[in-house]
């Protein structure tokens, strides 16, 4: 089941707002069939019915000047998000009230003012750092909320293609039109490497593995005509392997928050979710956004709700549910931890029953015989001298 979002949508991301509530942000374009201008929306989610609703919650023209969005990245708090646009550089976008009960208020963010279109922005998974790949291959890392400039790297590519935050925030990996990919260190802002790939190999995207025990960076590499997606082990950031998994280019990849899945998104508007411990897929949709390129791909950030959101300019939004195993539910441990003790209560009673004594084992044949023996001819060290009876004299 899919819901949806129609119109324009160049990009989209989830909130995942205090009071555990899903939300949906989606930055819509102009149109040549549409008066309306371009603007940033949100949108409520309802994971019973798997549907976005029907109209936003707040709504944000975006003026003139900026004209369209091209990316956003969500705080992980959820009170806050970034847009790029086209000519307005970044803005912070904050979010006032509880519930679906929402406002929408704009801040200025100097070091970005006039920084031009970005093409990618990300959040550290902590919030701490906040990062920006520009068009024109300008890398800016800057700590949060403060707006220090950590990294201010004006050729750091040609032109940025994707970029991603490592688990611990300490590393940053970054991908180029031109097909090369760089290791960055986020606290000196030092180049620590360039990924080695073959001469006729493009690194085109980026994703660290999140589940806390696999080290792992994952990139989506076009090798001339065919399509892989390469593991390298950010201990040593050499190579250790790479599958054919989509079979065609891709034009967007996530990663779970728990680290379990691996989605990518076709140019052609397919998706494929695969598991991340066996690396095989799990999930299939084909023409979910028929023709287009899938321009942005996010998992739900509730561990409980498989499902992802999608965007395409032709499409617009959609939410899509997976057919992935269920994740176990808090609820369900418990009731599991319940019927164990039970059964151990259960085990302990018939046990009980079937010993002599509270504290001793059921006695064998063996130990019954001696029992009897013993009960017959008395205690041989016991000092009563009557232990047989009284004498007859």
């Amino acid at each position: 089941m899919e819901g949806e979002a129609g119109g324009s949508v160049r990009c989209g991301s989830w909130i995942r707002r205090p009071e555990n509530l899903n939300l949906v942000v989606l930055g819509r374009t102009t149109t040549f069939h549409s008066s309306s201008s371009s603007a940033i929306e949100i949108f409520s989610f309802d994971p019973n019915a798997n549907s976005l609703s029907s109209s936003p919650l707040a709504r944000h023209d975006l003026e003139e000047s900026d004209d369209d969005p091209i990316a956003i990245a969500v705080h992980p708090s959820g009170d806050c998000f970034v847009c790029s646009t086209i000519n307005g550089g970044c803005k912070l976008f904050e979010l006032h009230g509880q519930g679906t009960h929402l406002k929408l208020s704009t801040k200025e963010l100097p070091p970005l003012l006039d920084a031009g279109p970005q093409k990618c922005l990300a959040f550290s998974v902590d919030g701490s750092r906040f990062a920006t790949g520009g068009v024109d291959g300008h890398l800016r890392i800057l700590e949060w909320p403060t707006l220090r400039i950590l990294v201010d790297e004006v050729r750091a590519h040609k032109s940025f293609r994707d970029m991603d935050f490592s688990l611990d925030s300490e590393f940053l990996a970054s991908t180029s039109t031109d097909g090369s990919a760089r290791i960055w260190k986020t606290e000196d802002g030092v180049p620590l490497m360039t990924l080695t790939s073959n001469s006729d190999e493009k690194i085109e995207l980026c994703r660290f593995s999140k589940d806390g025990t696999k080290p792992f960076l994952f990139c989506t590499v076009q090798r001339g005509i065919k399509a892989l997606t390469a593991v390298y082990d950010i201990s040593t950031w050499n190579k250790i392997g790479h599958k054919r998994l989509l079979g065609k280019p891709a034009s967007v990849m996530s990663v779970s928050l728990d680290g379990k899945y691996l989605a990518l998104g076709s140019k052609d508007g397919d998706i494929c979710v695969v598991e991340v411990k066996k690396m095989e897929i799990s999930h299939w949709s084909k023409r979910l956004h028929l023709g287009t390129p899938i321009t942005s791909l996010e998992f739900c950030p509730s561990r409980n709700c498989r499902v992802v959101l999608t965007t395409s300019n032709q499409w617009g939004a959609m939410v899509t549910k997976l057919n992935v195993p269920a994740d176990w539910k808090e609820w369900q441990i418990y009731f599991l931890l319940l019927g164990l003790f039970l059964a151990s209560a259960v085990v302990f009673y018939i046990f009980f029953e079937k010993s002599d004594s509270f504290w001793n084992f059921p006695i064998s044949r063996e130990q019954q015989t001696r029992r009897n023996i013993d009960s017959f001819l008395g205690d041989a060290q016991s000092d009563d001298p009557n232990v047989f009876g009284p004498l007859d004299m």
